[in-house]
């Protein structure tokens, strides 16, 4: 469930593991302005801080999108990145309804690299011998002789390895039944769900899957009437999930990353052995293999995935909640209160057997796992809400105050080795023995504790609906910061003017609607970990303590400050300014809103990088300031040609530039981490004063040398002197010092799109109804590197590598193979970076409601459809999604567009069935 193609300046991407069972996605509103959570706030019911992963869709009645300070200042310290308001379904007075929605489909994965076959990877590794001047490999004395002979013949062309993790036809489904009723002075609505979907890569045979029930209960009630005013309303919301997940994919970097796995091991080695089990260390012995077998390179990446990261399981339990209680004394005056609880218990157990892939990979023992957490947060608000007139002059008063406290919770978790069972069903830790050897790890702690105060006015004016005014104050106090620093203030203004309402619009019968608006107001931010004013002390139990003297027996155990603190750290503020126009023309079927935004991030929160000398981890510090400047537009057309053709077509666009105008230190600079694409490779991205947040970093080319007679024509520097060959990269010198080195790297790149684009057209007839939606990003970078060219020169390669240069004019942007790390390809270059525009077809759906064909029917809705998610994407990009949001191992929130082995969304096709009653 994503908004992207709805809503301009609304951006939805997904890391790597959001596309796995059950995740979520990524997003973001307005571009990022912040170094932490950039993702908005969520408010479901009137409680904030909720999580729309928690609702099943067929709950949700609407969705509101606040994207302006102003706006959404009413949510203070939480609305730096823009709000989202949730309202689920709720009871109606009248006849009591049953409601069904439910469908199947199946998931497959359109588009996956291709990689080279058995054949292909033999010549391309002799190729970069040859280019070294050294012998071809002797590929008969690596390889068992019934597979030389096999890949001779081509009765084999390899193993394929991403394809044998592929689940086709992986299988998704959902039934939600929704109950509502209600008199005139109670209403209620329940709502029930159910969730299955299958990976659509993982283990053969052992596939992780997701199960989820939703159970969800509404009520409002009048508890006292008098005449017409309804002195006291009461009500509830609860929205409770209960989800399994059966084994899991690892989607990190190049250390955790299954499908890295299964891009970069040779096609020369078999998935499994005669017995139909996994190809491992002993049957390599026992054929005869021996390509590739140093630093455990020749593991079985699918008996790698399957031992160590899949067999495993997590249940998970979501509650959120509010109640609240409405008085109204008199009419115009209401007071409200309103209480939220937050709750979440978690539950984790994995098995990892006794294994030995590789002569270094390998473990004697089989392990357990098991951890469980509990975490509880509340929020409480109360409010005064007044409103009245003076002659045509509307006004509309609010105060409040509110409290949230978070952090009254707790985890643990125990790892031991040595079973008494050898599977998964029994890996409990009271099944393995306790002893010196076999407990492993052993912790447990209290959740990190925070609160939050608030207090806020809002009024509102109101003239003939044709002038309109919000003033909106708000007052916020947390306990992140320190004493001195802990309050902040956050104001906002706004104000609109109704132009079609003037008296001298009345002759303008082609505008039915034209308001223009504008707003200023500020939002804080203070996401970070808590306590960053103090000296945070942990003990060494973690790690067996430390031997003094000459006993290593003699073991102590001590306690340390492991975090430098920042007394002074304060209040990140969004400040942001927004011009609009809203408009409607010819008989209401045109719809227009033209926005224009800037949107300043102010003493931005970012942890500051420290040198190792000082032995503690580094403190969160107000580090610099980030500038989003946009335009947004959007248009919509709704129209009948027939009485029973209705059609409409909705458009948007959005622009944004972002712009790092201040970082708070001597060189304006904040370093990215480095091996991020590779192991010992340089920061790939940084942020830097000038730029756009995290922009991709590195040298630059400007060609290959295709000829000896080029190179000694070069003008400029040659990185390697004389030993510079054709098909070496003709690398830029960026500072013009005539040397190639360090100071040359620069932008090679922008993760961040200058626009994005949503497209909804649908269309209906009688009975009938059509809608497609698309959604594309345009202007972006992705940094795509599939492979370690400078650690790992056998690791396989993706047929992108045929078109590098192998002869004079055979590829301008791909350098020569070589046979060991070669500075062509060991350095972050522009030669990794791909455009990453695209459009997708997010949606087709297609209807037909039978209630409507047979007046007759007993039901009040039978609508059948059929629907195709991720239909296709358009794209030059050669990876398998250039949807991506990841940014590598322990990134920054602001890093993305990084493809190591991306888990790529799927095409589905589902049927499904809505019914009424």
């Amino acid at each position: 469930m994503c908004w992207g193609p709805s809503v301009a300046g609304c951006r939805c991407k997904y890391h790597s593991e959001q596309w796995f069972p059950g995740q979520g996605f990524k997003v973001n509103i307005r571009g990022i302005g912040t170094n932490g959570n950039s993702s908005p706030l969520y408010v479901i019911d009137g409680v904030a801080n909720g999580s729309i992963d928690g609702l099943n869709p067929a709950d949700i009645e609407s969705i509101d999108i606040l994207k302006d300070a102003a706006s959404s200042a009413i949510y203070g310290a939480r609305a730096a990145n823009g709000v989202i308001l949730v309202t689920t379904k709720r009871g109606k007075a009248g006849m009591f309804r049953v409601m069904y929605d439910g469908y199947y489909g199946v998931q497959n994965l359109y588009k996956i690299p291709t990689i080279l076959h058995a054949k292909e990877y033999m010549m391309i590794q002799d190729e970069g011998r040859l280019m070294d001047g050294l012998a071809p490999y002797n590929w008969e004395s690596y390889l068992p002789a019934a597979d030389w002979e096999a890949i001779n013949n081509g009765s084999w062309k390899g193993t394929n390895w991403l394809k044998e993790i592929l689940n086709e036809n992986a299988s998704q489904q959902n039934h939600s039944l929704n109950f509502t009723g209600g008199t005139d002075r109670s209403t209620y609505s329940l709502g029930l769900s159910y969730t299955n979907q299958q990976a659509t890569m993982g283990a053969p045979g052992k596939m992780p899957d997701m199960d989820r029930f939703n159970l969800r209960i509404n009520s409002d009630h009048i508890a006292i009437r008098k005449n017409d005013l309804n002195v006291l309303r009461i009500g509830e919301t609860v929205n409770y999930k209960y989800s399994e997940v059966n084994g899991s994919f690892a989607t990190g970097g190049i250390y955790w990353n299954s499908v890295h796995n299964m891009l970069v091991m040779s096609p020369l080695m078999h998935a499994y052995n005669k017995e139909g089990d996994y190809y491992t260390y002993k049957d390599r012995l026992a054929d005869g293999y021996n390509w590739d077998i140093s630093n455990g390179a020749d593991k079985n990446p699918i008996a790698y995935m399957d031992y160590l990261m899949n067999q495993n399981k997590s249940k998970s339990h979501y509650l959120q909640s509010s109640f609240y209680a409405e008085l109204q004394p008199v009419k115009r005056l209401k007071f409200r209160t309103q209480f939220g609880y937050i709750m979440g218990a978690s539950s984790y157990r994995a098995y990892t057997p006794a294994y030995e892939l590789t002569q270094a990979i390998t473990s004697a023992n089989d392990r357990v796992i098991q951890s469980l957490s509990l975490f509880n947060r509340f929020t409480w608000e109360n409010t005064a809400n007044y409103t009245f007139k003076v002659k045509d002059h509307s006004f509309d008063a609010l105060l409040g105050q509110s409290i949230e406290k978070w952090g009254m919770g707790e985890s643990m978790s125990g790892t031991k080795a040595g079973s008494n069972f050898d599977d998964f069903e029994h890996a409990y830790l009271s099944n393995v023995a306790t002893n010196a050897t076999s407990v492993q790890a052993l912790t447990g702690l209290p959740s990190s504790q925070g609160a939050l105060v608030s207090f806020f006015g809002r009024l509102n004016y109101n003239y003939k609906e044709k002038y309109m005014a919000s003033l909106i104050a708000r007052y916020d106090g947390s306990s992140v910061f320190a004493n001195g620093h802990r309050f902040g203030f956050f104001p906002s203004v706004s104000a609109g003017w109704t132009i079609s309402n003037e008296s001298f619009m009345e002759d303008a019968s082609f505008i039915d609607f034209l308001k223009l608006r504008g707003s200023w107001g500020q939002n804080g931010n203070n996401a970070v970990s808590s306590f960053q004013w103090l000296a945070l002390v942990t003990s060494n139990n973690t790690y067996g303590g430390y031997s003094f003297g000459n006993s290593m027996n003699n073991v102590s155990i001590g306690s340390y400050a492991y975090k430098l603190t920042n007394p002074d750290l304060t209040w990140e503020t969004q400040e942001q300014t927004n011009i609009g126009i809203d408009a409607r023309f010819l008989n209401n079927r045109l719809g227009m809103e033209l926005d224009w935004y800037k949107k300043t991030t102010k003493d931005w929160l970012v942890t500051a990088p420290v040198l190792y000398s000082f032995g503690a981890e580094a403190p969160a510090v107000n580090g610099g300031d980030i500038v989003n400047k946009g335009i947004e537009l959007a248009l919509h057309w709704q129209d009948r040609i027939l009485p029973d053709l209705r059609y409409g077509v909705d458009f948007n666009i959005a622009f944004n530039k972002n712009k790092v105008t201040r970082i708070a230190n001597q060189d304006g600079i904040i370093h990215g981490p480095g091996s991020i694409p590779w192991e010992g490779a340089d920061e790939s991205y940084r942020v830097q004063v000038g730029y756009p947040i995290g922009y991709f970093y590195g040298y630059q080319s400007e060609g290959i040398f295709q000829n000896q007679s080029q190179i000694k024509n070069h003008k400029g520097p040659l990185l390697n002197g004389d030993k510079t060959q054709p098909g070496d990269v003709i690398w830029k010198d960026v500072n013009n010092d005539q040397v190639i080195d360090e100071k040359d790297r620069t932008m090679i790149g922008n993760p961040h799109p200058d626009y994005t684009m949503g497209l909804i057209f649908n269309v209906g007839w009688k009975a009938f109804d059509f809608s497609v939606n698309a959604y594309g990003a345009f202007g972006q970078q992705i940094l795509k590197v599939y492979r370690d060219f400078a650690t790992s020169p056998l690791s396989n390669f993706s047929t992108d590598i045929l078109e590098r240069w192998n002869g004079e004019g055979s590829s301008n942007k791909l350098p020569r193979l070589t046979s060991s790390a070669s500075s062509n390809w060991s350095r972050v270059s522009d030669i990794f970076i791909e455009d990453g525009d695209y459009l997708k077809i997010k949606n087709i759906t297609m209807g037909v409601d039978i209630k409507k064909l047979y007046k007759k029917l007993p039901l009040n809705m039978c609508r059948f459809y059929v629907s195709v998610q991720n239909l296709h994407t358009f794209t030059k990009y050669s990876g398998m999604d250039p949807e991506i949001g990841f940014g590598g191992e322990d990134a920054a929130d602001y890093a993305r567009g990084i493809d190591l082995g991306f888990y790529p969304g799927a095409r589905t096709v589902m049927a499904g069935v809505n019914i009424q009653f």
